[in-house]
Order: structure tokens, then C-alpha cells, then sequence
């Protein structure tokens, strides 16, 4: 089972309290977007094998959003952090450097 703690409440949450939300870092595009960036906003999406950084609800809880990253194949948890972040923490970057040698970074 995948268990996530909420970095807002700090409690240790099954996936059963949670509510997954997606690919985490999106840019998003709004109604002045040409047809191609908003396509790509709504329907392309990394879908990776190996580390991924996730939007996560903690619906059953404090209800607040963060982000997690997770390896999609081992559901190996390497971290929670606030969702009013525009990239992941460097400390939580080096987490899963150290780990996964071969990780070769956040790019959004």
C-alpha cells in the first residue's frame, strides 16, 4: 500500500485518505492559449517509468494539495512537499540523486 505523509498536517496517509491528482508541475493554459499548448496541457502527460512527481489530496484529512515523488515501478516514496512550489525542494533532488544514480533530474 502507498503511504504518503502530508506535509502540511504531517500525518502518515494511505492511499485510501488520498486523492491522486496527476502529473505535479504542469504549466497550465487558459483561454489565450493557441490550440497546440492547451492540447498539451490537457492530454500529454510523462507517464514515466521510474521517478515521477505527483499532485496528491489529502481528502480524508487537513483537504490541502501537495506534491510526492514516487518511483512508478517500486511505489518507493522519496518525499512530500508543499503543492506552492514551482519545482521540487533541492534537498528532496539530492534524496533521489543518492538513491537513483542514474536519475538525472527534475525537468519540467
Amino acid at each position: 500500500m502507498l503511504l504518503l505523509t502530508c506535509p502540511y498536517c504531517g500525518v502518515d496517509a494511505d492511499e485510501t485518505e488520498l486523492t491522486p491528482g496527476g502529473e505535479a508541475h504542469l504549466t497550465r493554459h487558459g483561454a489565450g492559449a493557441n490550440d497546440d499548448d492547451f492540447e498539451a496541457y490537457l492530454f500529454m502527460r510523462k507517464n514515466p517509468k521510474g521517478v515521477h512527481f505527483e499532485r496528491w489530496r489529502h481528502a480524508f484529512g487537513c483537504g490541502k494539495w501537495f506534491h510526492a515523488a514516487r518511483c512508478t515501478m517500486t511505489l518507493e516514496v522519496f518525499g512530500t512537499y508543499e503543492a506552492q512550489t514551482f519545482e521540487p525542494p533541492k534537498a528532496l533532488i539530492n534524496k533521489i540523486k543518492k538513491k537513483r544514480p542514474d536519475f538525472e533530474g527534475f525537468a519540467k
